[in-house]
């Protein structure tokens, strides 16, 4: 039997409605998982006047890491410095426990970086955005690499 109810496109209540389907997801996810435990995952690079020339956002949770966002300045690109971030980023994953790694990219970014990487396509999600690819790809963590063109703090 339906429950009687009205569905609703919601505009000005948005952020209360998303915060109590994310509680009832999270409610319903803690009786089948273990709580994920995730930590934001921040890393920037900056030039010699401490300006942000490129940066890596994730997270870390359920021993994976999730890179969310990875980028460089045009002009600081094919230098080494997303390799840099990249590694810092799975050393970081590593040092918390984590075991993988997992992010998405499409086809006009960086797919072939990520393979030299040593990562691999386990999804791709066609005509997104509409004539192109998005490629979802990952990698076991089996070792730590030190970034190598800039130094960590």
């Amino acid at each position: 039997m339906a429950l009687p109810c009205t569905v609703t496109l919601e505009s000005a209540l948005a952020q209360s409605v998303r915060e109590t389907v994310l509680d009832g997801l999270r409610s319903y996810n803690r009786r089948h998982a273990p709580p994920p435990e995730f930590q934001v995952l921040t890393l920037s690079a900056r030039d010699d006047h401490g300006r942000v020339i490129g940066g890596l956002v994730g997270e870390t949770g359920w021993r994976w890491l999730h890179v969310d966002l990875l980028w460089v300045e045009e002009p600081a690109r094919q230098q080494g410095l997303g390799r840099a971030l990249l590694h810092a980023a799975e050393q970081e994953a590593a040092r918390r426990g984590c075991l993988h790694v997992y992010l998405d990219t499409f086809e006009f970014q960086a797919r072939e970086f990520y393979e030299r990487e040593g990562y691999s396509v386990f999804g791709v999600q066609e005509d997104y955005p509409p004539g192109s690819r998005r490629y979802y790809l990952r990698k076991a963590l089996s070792e730590s690499r030190a970034p190598e063109a800039c130094a960590a703090r």
